[in-house]
């Protein structure tokens, strides 16, 4: 049986889902606060434990590859490859702008006649890691960190209706104004990977266990407390 665990880590939401022969058979979220670390690994043990399996009973371990938080995306990269080294088991990793996309299409969000699906990754201010995917799921522009104004879209919103998802679509809402702008204000998660997932496995696209590291976009800056210690 095809088995594959499912961690998404990238955001506020934490979760993790099973899959079985292409099917989501256990999800386990929290938006719990700074969760990640504390409940990554426990979500995983609770869903094996519940259908009597062990990591080594699985096919692969697919893990959120970024752009995201920093911190969360350690969490899951971590988690993920110790349990593929445990278990002997290859890793594979997914976008999370591939996630958003394929919850969009799976969770029949797509408005009527849509042209594209704009994912969104709230960054800081107006800027979020975004990217365009064609409505069957196929990236047709590069990632990148943007500063949303009223422009940014202009000329992919006069071809029809696009759907602008993620836990960044909604703070953009006020700056692209046009009747074809649809916004679904969501976190990635860990079951909408399975497409992509199932994909990449039956095509054996692993990652090195030892090396993979997340793809951050932008290089984190680590800031001083305004805070005195002593």
């Amino acid at each position: 049986m095809e088995r594959i665990i499912l961690i998404e880590t990238s955001t506020s939401l934490c979760s993790a889902a099973l899959a079985e022969d292409a099917k989501i058979v256990s999800f386990k979220k929290s938006s719990e606060p700074h969760a990640h670390a504390s409940m990554t690994a426990p979500f995983v043990k609770e869903m094996l434990d519940d259908r009597g399996l062990a990591v080594k009973d699985c096919s692969a371990v697919c893990v959120s590859k970024g752009p995201g938080s920093y911190t969360g995306l350690r969490v899951g990269v971590s988690t993920a490859k110790g349990l593929c080294f445990g278990a002997g088991i290859p890793l594979i990793s997914v976008g999370t702008l591939d996630t958003l996309v394929w919850q969009a299409i799976d969770g029949g969000l797509l408005p009527d006649g849509c042209k594209y699906v704009v994912p969104m990754i709230d960054a800081r201010r107006m800027e979020v890691y975004t990217g365009v995917f064609s409505p069957d799921g196929h990236q047709v522009s590069p990632t990148v960190a943007q500063v949303v104004d009223g422009e940014t879209f202009a000329s992919r919103l006069s071809e029809g209706p696009v759907l602008f998802i993620g836990d960044g679509a909604e703070k953009c809402k006020d700056v692209i104004a046009s009747p074809n702008a649809y916004f679904e204000q969501c976190c990635p998660k860990a079951s909408s990977m399975l497409h992509p997932a199932v994909e990449a496995f039956r095509a054996r696209k692993f990652e090195d266990v030892a090396y993979f590291e997340p793809f951050y976009l932008k290089e984190f800056i680590a800031t001083v407390s305004k805070h005195k210690i002593f």
